[in-house]
């Protein structure tokens, strides 16, 4: 009888907004029992590998090639490999080059979705991103910087919907955010919240509106690793909707208006 042979993968793993226990059952199973961890740098929490004692590796200082390096020396051996990114790898994960570099060496993978930093802010704001005649549409984005963004998804231009946005890597230029806002429609006394290192111990929330949160953030210091949440679920207005879904003269598939349920 012929040795079975080891064949190696990729687990390209979302290991959420910071805290250790906002992971996945299934992130956390493959990072306990993989042969290699590669991480993405400091926002990813290293007491996810408290128990796995394997190699590790923090790819904040690797480009692209030094990565697919690593991986291909592990999965050769037939090893498992977690690919380990923050948040949820689908947004400004840069998985996508390297599930193209991956299927050109006919390297197997597979991604394992984790909770957004987006998701993460709005549960230590206390929120929900979308409610009833506010609004009913969420828009996750980034200012252009460095990396350009499309013509047609400038902030101005997606501040017109006046819907909820999530505005990713852009803190820095908090300024320039706000000034993109006004323009494109959103009024100075629109509510905005930033919060930092959403759900890890040193967690910073700044609140205030269109007008106010540029000076608050600069006197905070607060430059980078944080979320800008922009809209009126964010004020006093969003404490004022209800859904539908629970309301008494309001039938629906599972409850007639007026009926009495309680045991």
């Amino acid at each position: 009888m012929s040795k079975s042979v080891r064949k190696g993968k990729v687990f390209f793993i979302g290991a959420g907004p910071g805290a250790p226990d906002l992971i996945t059952l299934r992130g956390k199973k493959v990072i306990d029992t993989a042969d290699r961890i590669i991480y993405a740098g400091s926002l990813v929490n290293r007491e996810l590998f408290a128990s796995n004692t394997s190699d590790l590796h923090d790819s904040s200082g690797l480009h692209l090639d030094e990565i697919i390096n690593l991986i291909s020396e592990s999965v050769e051996k037939g090893d498992i490999v977690a690919r380990v990114h923050t948040g949820d790898p689908s947004l400004y994960g840069a998985i996508r080059e390297q599930m193209l570099r991956l299927q050109s060496l006919q390297i197997d993978y597979e991604v394992v979705p984790g909770v957004t930093s987006a998701f993460g802010a709005a549960a230590a704001l206390g929120v929900e991103l979308t409610l009833p005649e506010l609004t009913q549409t969420v828009i996750i984005t980034r200012k252009a910087g460095r990396t350009p963004v499309p013509e047609q998804e400038r902030l101005d231009l997606l501040a017109s919907h006046g819907a909820t946005m999530m505005v990713f890597l852009s803190v820095g230029m908090i300024s320039g955010v706000v000034e993109d806002l006004v323009k494109g429609g959103y009024s100075t006394t629109t509510p905005v919240s930033v919060v930092q290192r959403a759900t890890w111990p040193d967690q910073k929330i700044i609140s205030g509106s269109l007008e106010t949160i540029a000076e608050k953030v600069r006197r905070e210091g607060v430059t980078k690793t944080a979320i800008i949440c922009v809209g009126s679920v964010f004020g006093d207005s969003g404490l004022k909707a209800e859904s539908k879904l629970y309301d008494k003269t309001f039938s629906h598939g599972t409850r007639k208006a007026g009926s009495n349920h309680q045991r």
